[in-house]
């Protein structure tokens, strides 16, 4: 899952993004509303958390520009006016849902993920294949009911493999789903990434290298 933050408080962003990477998911950060629809304009994302009192181009602004560009990123909008006149219009504009400030990073998480759920295909929270549980929700993975220690890199790169069902996934399609934007292109990142991944999945051997095409999950 890949999410974009934007939001003037530089320090609630940064809080954040930490937060939702801890939960494996790839975070760019911006602060005004410009570097937004930059960033939306050259990165697919998944979600976006957009702050709705930035200076310069609003939150408002940036909320109309995704939804009249056709983009299908869903738009989770931030700000501390409640009331529900406040809530429709900010609905009205186009997002997806609406949090007040302040909230609790759990229920931000939260509505992230169920975001995330409604953007392209819908997948369910559970994903199951070949007896490898992975829970979105609780955030684990289990294989043939024993739990797996994997770090979030590691997390995030299954969850890929198996939202692609069997299909070959290229190096570049994990990079760009698993990595934030500051991720380089010509490291060995991914490479060692599923080297560990399948090491800690142990044998018999599930993820299988597709020599010129990328990685595919199954038995």
């Amino acid at each position: 899952m890949r999410v974009l933050v934007a939001d003037d408080e530089r320090l609630l962003a940064d809080t954040v993004a930490q937060g939702l990477r801890r939960l494996s998911m790839a975070v760019d950060v911006v602060y005004d509303g410009d570097s937004a629809v930059e960033r939306l304009g050259v990165n697919r994302y998944d979600v976006a958390v957009v702050d709705r009192d930035m200076p310069g181009r609003t939150g408002d602004e940036v909320c109309r520009w995704i939804v009249e560009s056709g983009d299908d990123t869903k738009i989770l909008l931030l700000t501390a006016a409640a009331g529900i006149r406040d809530r429709v219009e900010g609905l009205g504009l186009g997002a997806d849902d609406y949090l007040t400030k302040p909230f609790a990073f759990a229920e931000l998480a939260a509505r992230v993920q169920a975001l995330s759920r409604r953007s392209g295909q819908a997948l369910p929270p559970v994903l199951e294949q070949d007896g490898i549980v992975l829970d979105s929700t609780r955030h684990s993975a289990t294989r043939d009911g024993q739990l797996l220690s994997l770090s979030s890199k590691e997390y995030a790169v299954l969850h890929v493999l198996m939202r692609a069902g069997g299909s070959v996934v290229s190096s570049e399609d994990l990079l760009e789903q698993a990595w934030d934007e500051h991720a380089d292109p010509f490291t060995n990142s991914v490479r060692m990434t599923v080297m560990t991944l399948r090491r800690k999945l142990g044998d018999p051997q599930i993820i299988h290298t597709v020599r010129g095409a990328g990685y595919r999950l199954g038995a």
